[in-house]
């Protein structure tokens, strides 16, 4: 256990700030496993956001008024002006009147956080019951704000105002509405809920569906003939994407210009090994050919595949404490789970603070898919799982008696997380786990994906000059889409999904990559500073050092490690 630091108030101001988020939205509260407000739905007007923004400012006034009594005071508040500073510019910018995309919005928001609430007992599925019948008011709140975006002229493109219309129409829908189905499996432990019970669900459940055909409706009338017609987001906006994700301000000419040249050597690297595994002159399609016909790397249904993922996490964690990691013992759980939604998605959950909901990967498997193939998904395990986000997250939580509450549950950035989770990936390889070819493949073919997202995301969205072989002129929704076609290997479906998400997410996919260069960049720069010293570096202290500052923006970050 590490040893316990001394609060300070740095440490007070922001435990109180993140008890003042707790209030302001309580299902930021359930995504927390805070209890008390699982009952309640958030308030998304423009007032809402106005007192956020007011609560921002206040707060950083208070810090200004603070010096740091150690490195972690200094972690702290560098992390919180970067964060809330460039939130309230963010705020100011008026982005989140335009806040509406086919992956990561309220739309989708409004709905996810049902998968995070218990449905063991009855007082659970009243909560859900209650949350539902608030939903309308928050559905009313998101639609002012994006009024008040038209009326400003900020709105979003058609493109994701049209997925937006599709999306919530399929969740107004009395048949196929998540609402329905979820409502109508309700079995608080085990037996059939009571009668009263059961009528607040199915008016929740009314009430949910009513609200997002209410949505549905306003996007079709008023947002879509306000809506920008151009999916790029422009320079200004995008450069603010990129700081929120990525936590440092990057040259977005020269990261373009190394994305190209990063998916080249990819590229170069997948071919050869597609050439060990389908022999003399294959290429990667048919290395995928060979690699699908392999009955030993097939897994037939879901059951199979949550047993898979939850044996391949454990061997790994087995494999790699004392090794190459220093695993605590709370971070050698991990729960392997099937989602109920069927977006085709993989993500991972953090564990609460008293660890009775234990860090969890799921697995978000599309209607009608039954078979699975092992050499693509064994890297996606160690992504979501160890040395990948539950490794990275756990050792956070864990450390909660340097870290503030704030520092350990939310401050995250993708570029930082996400830049991990890709970076253990090549660890993995690094340390060996990944010496079949097939593996390797399966890799290397996630590392070609974020390269691909890389390019095709600035390049659209900075109407950078798009490749010859296209057509040239600069890239747009057409030549992404070819771009996406020559470099993933995965089926249309999702590959629209895809590539619909980095147009409505500027700056969001690439920080992935982006993410993983700093890392390697900063552990390349920590290991010359130790040669210089004349001492050794240790790969595994520098690990331990990393994962102990939690998620921070990668140029704090590399101030912590590298001074």
């Amino acid at each position: 256990m590490p040893q316990v630091r001394e609060t300070s108030a740095i440490d007070r101001l922001a435990d109180d700030y993140t008890a003042k988020l707790v209030d302001h939205s309580p299902m930021f509260a359930s995504y927390l496993g805070v209890p008390g407000r699982d009952h309640l739905m958030d308030d998304l007007s423009p007032d809402a956001q106005a007192e956020l923004a007011q609560l921002n400012r206040e707060t950083l006034a208070q810090l200004a008024t603070f010096t740091p009594v150690d490195a972690v005071d200094e972690v702290t508040a560098a992390a919180m002006r970067d964060r809330l500073g460039l939130e309230i510019e963010q705020y100011e910018a008026g982005d989140h009147t335009a806040d509406l995309n086919n992956i990561n919005s309220p739309l989708q928001g409004l709905r996810d956080i049902f998968d995070l609430m218990g449905t063991d007992t009855e007082e659970q599925w009243a909560n859900i019951a209650a949350r539902l019948t608030a939903l309308p008011g928050a559905i009313d709140g998101y639609t002012a704000c994006l009024r008040a975006g038209i009326a400003a002229g900020n709105v979003p493109a058609l493109r994701q105002v049209e997925l937006g219309i599709a999306e919530a129409t399929g969740l107004a829908d009395p048949d196929e509405s998540f609402f329905t189905t979820f409502t109508a499996g309700a079995q608080p432990q085990g037996a059939l809920p009571s009668d009263g019970l059961a009528a607040d669900l199915a008016r929740g459940s009314d009430a949910a569906r009513a609200a997002y055909a209410g949505l549905a409706e306003f996007l079709r009338t008023e947002l879509a003939p306000a809506a920008r017609a151009d999916d790029a987001a422009g320079r200004e906006r995008y450069q603010r994407a990129s700081r929120q994700f990525v936590g440092a301000t990057i040259d977005l000419d020269e990261t373009y210009d190394w994305g190209v040249d990063e998916l080249a050597r990819i590229t170069a690297e997948q071919e050869a090994v597609a050439r060990e595994i389908a022999g003399p002159g294959a290429s990667v399609s048919d290395a995928v050919a060979a690699l699908d016909a392999d009955p030993a790397r097939k897994i037939h249904g879901t059951a199979a595949l949550k047993t898979w993922m939850q044996a391949t996490a454990d061997e790994a964690i087995a494999a790699l404490d004392g090794v190459h990691f220093a695993i605590p013992a709370p971070v050698k759980t991990i729960e392997a789970m099937i989602a109920p939604t069927q977006n085709g998605g993989i993500y991972y959950t953090g564990p609460t603070d008293d660890w009775t909901r234990p860090g969890r990967m799921w697995w978000s498997v599309p209607k009608g898919v039954t078979e699975f193939n092992t050499w693509r998904e064994k890297t996606t395990v160690y992504h979501e799982g160890v040395p990948g986000h539950h490794l990275q997250i756990g050792q956070a939580v864990f450390n909660a008696a340097e870290l503030n509450w704030w520092r350990r549950q939310v401050c995250w950035l993708s570029g930082h997380g996400e830049g991990w989770a890709l970076y253990a990936e090549r660890l993995m390889e690094e340390f060996g786990f990944l010496d079949d070819s097939g593996d390797r493949f399966g890799m290397l073919d996630a590392q070609r994906l974020r390269a691909t997202r890389v390019v095709l995301d600035l390049g659209v969205h900075l109407s950078k000059p798009a490749f010859d072989r296209y057509g040239g002129g600069t890239w747009d929704y057409d030549k992404a889409w070819q771009l996406m076609k020559d470099n993933v290997n995965m089926d249309d479906a999702f590959l629209r999904f895809e590539l619909h998400r980095y147009l409505g997410w500027p700056g969001q996919a690439p920080s992935y990559k982006v993410g993983q260069r700093l890392w390697e960049q900063i552990r390349s720069d920590a290991a010359a500073a130790a040669q210089a010293r004349g001492e050794e570096f240790s790969l595994k202290d520098f690990h331990t050092r990393a994962l102990n500052i939690g998620s921070v923006p990668m140029d704090v970050l590399r101030r912590a490690l590298l001074g």
